[in-house]
């Protein structure tokens, strides 16, 4: 019953919406990650396109996707989304216990990727004007304090969507 709860809600109109846009390093990258409500907990679907991809064999092609704390896509010269700060974790978890560690994206030809998940480590209502980051390298889900998952290439504020379902 759970999950044909979770998947009633592809149809609906999302709860939040993040749209996001590349660093300077990248500004084809584009995406949008929208968030539905649920009782327990939010599903986030979410499309990348412009995401570095590698065509030889072997190639890693996984970056890292989480919610970060901060409310701002801005920062500096060398880090251009140091305002998004860290991950979101208000447990104070490990990594990658924190509330905002995602599943990695799996870069396809022409750096699309495509995700969905099913969480109860967040709600919408804990997301509202915080930060979704894509990360350059996959997370390792080891190392401390954020997965060693490298530069923040990508990076969209999470906003609340009006009745009509626009940002």
């Amino acid at each position: 019953m759970r999950m044909q709860h979770i998947m009633s809600h592809w149809c609906a109109r999302p709860n939040a919406r993040a749209r996001i846009a590349g660093s300077p390093a990248l500004p084809a990258l584009r995406g949008i990650a929208d968030f539905y409500a649920l009782e327990e907990g939010l599903v986030l679907i979410a499309s990348f396109w412009g995401l570095p991809y590698d065509a030889a064999p072997c190639a890693n092609n996984i970056c890292a996707l989480h919610i970060h704390t901060g409310g701002a896509c801005t920062g500096t010269q060398a880090d251009p989304f140091a305002d998004a700060l860290g991950h979101y974790n208000p447990g104070n978890c490990p990594h990658p216990a924190h509330a905002g560690d995602l599943p990695p994206l799996f870069v396809n030809r022409g750096g699309y990727a495509w995700m969905g998940v099913y969480t109860e480590r967040l709600t919408v209502e804990d997301i509202i004007g915080r930060t979704v980051i894509v990360h350059a390298q996959r997370d390792d889900f080891t190392s401390q304090p954020a997965g060693d998952a490298g530069a923040r290439i990508g990076c969209g504020v999470i906003e609340r969507l009006g009745l009509r379902g626009s940002v």
